[in-house]
């Protein structure tokens, strides 16, 4: 199987378990890019919903079902990761050894994703919940029409979706030990390991690709409009782990202390 069939079976079929197919197969091949649905195939157990629900609070977190609830949330944004990396790799153009090696990153990040879908499932089960019990958004996922470039899909998956996530990683994995649940505890660190790599290919790019720009300008242009370097931050913001993977501590500095203008960017916590 090519990367380019693999990718397009996840988006195109309605199937959870062909979206969890490992990927056995050939290499990139130089090629042009392709058109991609305007939203990805799911059963209807698994359909987008229009529906708002709220996170659960911490405080409610000693019980099974809101544990649950948390991580129902937390493997919709693994689905929809899995999904948007497969719509990268059909939607961009493979026209050097460069967009290869991009590829070839994006791919190994969408099965670190998949394996990451597989943990939350098996857990949400042991504490009583299916995947689709609860209404689901592709707030992730609308942002596919505005990502134009490989830069920009890196700004907006690699430098705000994953790098938040190393943020709510590190706090539920405590929010999660302080209710003494150290299965869900061990899969957030996993998850925090492999993001880590995740966000480091992102930058290693981008900050080939700025040229003489400064990194916080230059990501900051490459986000839609609907999306500010805010969402990149997580409950708790920590500067050390991003200064550890390689982020300018000049970069860390303007994102730590960024402030919104608008309030449309500010974060709910049902879309988080």
């Amino acid at each position: 199987m090519t990367p380019e069939n693999f990718a397009r079976n996840i988006l195109c079929s309605s199937s959870l378990a062909d979206k969890l197919a490992s990927f056995e197969g050939s290499s990139f091949k130089l090629g042009k890019g392709e058109s991609i649905p305007d939203s990805p195939a799911r059963s209807n157990q698994l359909k987008f919903s229009s529906e708002k629900l709220k996170f659960p609070k911490v405080s409610q977190f000693h019980q099974n079902e809101k544990r649950g609830m948390a991580l129902h949330f937390f493997a919709n944004h693994e689905l929809l990761a899995i999904e948007m990396m497969a719509a990268f790799l059909l939607k961009f153009p493979t026209e050097s050894k460069d967009d290869v090696k991009l590829k070839s990153g994006v791919l190994s990040a969408l099965k670190d994703e998949q394996k990451h879908l597989k943990m939350y499932l098996e857990r949400m089960g042991d504490l009583g919940v299916e995947f689709g019990d609860y209404p689901l958004n592709d707030f992730f996922w609308k942002q596919m029409k505005y990502l134009d470039t490989k830069e920009e899909f890196l700004a907006v998956m690699s430098l705000t979706f994953e790098t938040a996530n190393l943020d709510f990683c590190l706090f539920y994995r405590e929010v999660f030990s302080e209710v003494h649940d150290f299965d869900s505890a061990k899969i957030m660190q996993a998850i925090f390991e492999d993001e880590v790599s995740h966000v480091k290919l992102g930058l290693k790019f981008l900050d080939k690709w700025k040229e003489d720009q400064e990194l916080f300008d230059y990501y900051k242009s490459l986000l839609p409009e609907n999306l500010s370097p805010s969402r990149s931050k997580g409950i708790h913001f920590n500067a050390q782990v991003r200064r550890d993977l390689g982020f300018d501590p000049a970069f860390v500095e303007k994102i730590k202390n960024y402030r919104e203008e608008n309030r449309i960017f500010n974060r709910r916590e049902d879309v988080q």
